[in-house]
């Protein structure tokens, strides 16, 4: 049986931040399946917006609902130095989605055979997204919460971690954290903290650049 589609919804008031307010949202924001950017300057709620959702920080004010399998990836995620990729694959992934997890690592050219310790930093990064990606739920009515998943990772493997998101946006509703270093990627739907005010803004040619200029 399918499950029901992803939901994501900010309630009007959610407040986070860590003992100090950092950002709230102005009014309710609903996000769907397929992926949604998460940007801000630095220090200025990224990764603690995430972590809220994921429910390891708890928010200061105010509410938000997760219709969906919820699953978090931070930036300093580290693995055994001394397993292998394919070891990690065998420890935390089915064996119905294994194969298809070697797959991917072929092609964006990640070396299973080496020590998770031996990895370069983009190469850590594509092993950490195999495993996000091989850990949703098949039917659908899944959430990934992702923060800065591209840093490291080079132009040829980000290219079809994007094209699998697309592919999967029906299943899979997909949050963000990122800081492109090309102005020109889009970002058709975008959660931005700008100032103390996390709002969300839409539209179907919106790019990196023409957001940037919104921060502050």
């Amino acid at each position: 049986m399918k499950s029901p589609s992803p939901v994501l919804t900010l309630k009007a008031g959610l407040t986070i931040g860590y003992g100090e307010p950092l950002a709230s949202a102005e009014k309710d924001i609903s996000l769907d399946g397929g992926t949604h950017f998460l940007i801000a300057r630095n220090g200025r709620g990224k990764t603690t917006l995430l972590r809220t959702l994921a429910k390891t920080l708890k928010q200061l004010d105010g509410a938000f609902e997760a219709k969906g399998k919820t699953q978090y990836l931070p930036e300093d995620l580290r693995f055994d130095p001394e397993i292998t990729v394919e070891g990690i694959f065998k420890s935390l992934l089915s064996s119905a989605s294994r194969k298809a997890a070697l797959d991917l690592a072929a092609r964006v050219e990640l070396d299973v055979k080496k020590p998770y310790g031996k990895l370069s930093t983009g190469n850590r990064r594509k092993t950490h997204l195999i495993v996000a990606e091989y850990s949703v739920d098949q039917e659908g009515g899944n959430i990934l919460l992702l923060d800065e998943p591209f840093s490291g990772l080079d132009a040829y493997a980000r290219e079809i971690f994007e094209s699998i998101w697309r592919d999967s946006s029906d299943k899979v509703l997909r949050l963000v954290s990122c800081h492109p270093d090309y102005d020109s990627m889009g970002m058709p739907s975008a959660i931005v903290i700008q100032g103390h005010a996390i709002h969300h803004t839409v539209g179907a040619d919106q790019t990196w650049s023409q957001l940037k200029s919104q921060l502050n």
